[in-house]
C-alpha cells in the first residue's frame, strides 16, 4: 500500500527560483503519470519546482499510483513540488490563472497534463530565453502518429529568427497567422529532420502560437496581463493559451524553439465543452476603440 502522499504547503511552494512548472489536469491519472515522468528525467535546471492543479470529477489524478510516484521521485530529486485541487471549475483560463498565482519563480513553463518531455527540454527552453530575451519561448508538440505523414505544404511556413525577436501584433487576418500551420501533426519533426542540426544546436524560428509547452518570462507574462481575461470570457471555453501568447507577443516577442523536446501522448481530449474561443474574446475587446 502506498503512504500517504504530501500535498505540500503553497507557503513553502512560492519561493524565489528560476523556474516553476504549472501543469493542470483532469480525469488524467495515466497521462499525468507520464508528464511528470518525463519532468523528473530532466537535468541542467536544478531545483524547478512543479504545480499540478486537478480538477478531476473523481479522486486528483495525482493520487493514483504511478503519478503520485513520479511526485514523490520530483521531490527526491531536489524539486518542489505541490499538489492542489481547484474546483468548482471556472474554465481554462481561470485555472491557469491560479496556477500562475501559485508561483514567483523567474520563469513559468505552462504545460499540458498530456505532454512527454525527453531529456535535455527543460535546459534548452531555459537557456534560448535567456539568449532571446523576449517573453515566452515554446516547443509544438510532435504527434508520433503522424511520423510518416509528411505535408510540405507547411514547411514554407518555418521562418526562423535571424535578428533579435521583436514584439509583433498577430491577428488572423494577418499572414502571420498562417504560421500556426506548422506545429499540427509531425510537421515540425519534419522540418527538424531537413535541417540537420549539429547536436546541442537550436533555433528560434517566428510563430503566431505554440500549443502544449511554453515557457514565459513570468515577469512579462503578467505586465501582459496574465490569464485574468478568464472574467471575461464564458467557463466553456478553449483558445486561453493563444490569448495570453498574443498578449505576451505584442508586447515583448516570442519564440519556438527547435528542435521540440515535447512529444503529445495524443489521449482524447478531456476538454469537450468548447463553445468560445477566448482569445476571439479578447482580441474583440483590445481592438474595440475606446471612448475619448
Amino acid at each position: 500500500m502506498n503512504r500517504p502522499l504530501d500535498l505540500g504547503s503553497a507557503e513553502e511552494f512560492r519561493r524565489p527560483r528560476q523556474l516553476d512548472v504549472l501543469i493542470p489536469t483532469r480525469n488524467r491519472p495515466a497521462e499525468l503519470a507520464v508528464t511528470l515522468s518525463g519532468l523528473a528525467a530532466q537535468e541542467g535546471v536544478p531545483g524547478f519546482g512543479v504545480v499540478v492543479s486537478d480538477q478531476s470529477d473523481g479522486e486528483p489524478a495525482y493520487t493514483h499510483p504511478a503519478a503520485a510516484t513520479m511526485a514523490r521521485v520530483l521531490r527526491h530529486r531536489g524539486h518542489p513540488v505541490l499538489l492542489t485541487r481547484r474546483l468548482p471549475r471556472r474554465g481554462l483560463a481561470e485555472h491557469r490563472a491560479y496556477l500562475l498565482g501559485r508561483s514567483a519563480a523567474r520563469y513559468v513553463l505552462c504545460l499540458d497534463d498530456d505532454v512527454w518531455l525527453e531529456p535535455g527540454t527543460l535546459h534548452r527552453l531555459v537557456a534560448a530565453i535567456g539568449e532571446l530575451g523576449c517573453g515566452f519561448v515554446g516547443n509544438a508538440v510532435h504527434g508520433l502518429s503522424y511520423a510518416d505523414d509528411v505535408r510540405p505544404e507547411t514547411h514554407a511556413h518555418y521562418e526562423e529568427w535571424d535578428s533579435p525577436v521583436v514584439p509583433e501584433r498577430i491577428r488572423p487576418d494577418t499572414p502571420q497567422w498562417q504560421r500556426a500551420s506548422i506545429h499540427p501533426a509531425a510537421n515540425l519533426l519534419h522540418v527538424t529532420r531537413k535541417l540537420d542540426l549539429p547536436p546541442g544546436a537550436w533555433r528560434a524560428y517566428k510563430v503566431s502560437w505554440i500549443g502544449g509547452c511554453v515557457l514565459y518570462d513570468r515577469a512579462a507574462l503578467v505586465d501582459s496581463g496574465g490569464f485574468d481575461f478568464w472574467r471575461r470570457v464564458h467557463e466553456r471555453h478553449q483558445g486561453e493559451d493563444v490569448a495570453a501568447q498574443l498578449a505576451v507577443m505584442a508586447r515583448h516577442g516570442g519564440a519556438g524553439v527547435l528542435p521540440s523536446g515535447a512529444y503529445h501522448l495524443e489521449s482524447p481530449t478531456t476538454v469537450t465543452e468548447r463553445e468560445v474561443e477566448a482569445w476571439e474574446v479578447v482580441l474583440a475587446d483590445s481592438d474595440t476603440p475606446q471612448p475619448a
